[in-house]
Order: C-alpha cells, then sequence, then structure tokens
C-alpha cells in the first residue's frame, strides 16, 4: 500500500498529504508515534498541504518536522487544513516590515 500521509516526528500535530484526493471527507491513514490512526479530511486538502492530526488550540506552537512553524490563529480540528488561513508563520514576513518602513 502506497503511503499517502506523512507525520515525521512524534512530536509533531500535522500531516503532510501526498495525494491528489484530498476530498473533504475522506478518510486517510497516518502512522502517528508507531500507530496507525485513521483522520476523515474536514476540509479539502491540496497535494502536500498539512492538516491536523490532534487538536491546536489558537495561540499553539504548530509543530511539522518536530519544530514550529508558526502560531495558530484560530482552534484546529484533527482533519482540517492548516495553512495560511490559520497560522501566522513563526518567520518574519518581509513584505510587512517593508511596508512599515514606507509609511515610517
Amino acid at each position: 500500500m502506497r503511503k499517502e500521509v506523512f507525520v515525521i516526528n512524534p512530536k509533531d500535530n500535522v500531516a503532510t498529504l501526498v495525494s491528489e484526493d484530498g476530498t473533504k471527507g475522506r478518510r486517510v491513514e497516518a502512522d502517528v508515534n508507531g500507530k496507525s490512526q485513521a483522520f476523515e479530511l474536514k476540509d479539502a486538502i491540496p497535494f502536500g498541504h498539512k492538516f491536523a492530526i490532534s487538536p491546536i488550540a489558537k495561540g499553539t506552537q504548530v509543530i511539522k518536522y518536530g519544530y514550529s512553524i508558526g502560531t495558530a490563529t484560530e482552534n484546529i480540528q484533527p482533519g482540517q487544513h492548516v495553512h495560511i488561513h490559520n497560522i501566522e508563520s513563526n518567520r518574519g514576513r518581509g513584505d510587512l516590515v517593508q511596508q512599515k518602513e514606507k509609511t515610517a
């Protein structure tokens, strides 16, 4: 069976979908901490995008590859798409810095 979902580190609270079929409502399986877990996709998930594998509370860190990649801007439930609409990156946004400098 071909793997369609990857969880890289036991600390991760998101998985990456590597399937063209990320249809909302589809059930997918992921190996989480050595155990197979099933998830229902709550949103349509594009190829290569992330979805939550555990509840992520607003204001907490989103963990991928064992590292924080951002902060949740809203509560995120397992199976929900995790992307720029519900997380804020930990990395600085150069466009916002440049915009501030122009208005200063």
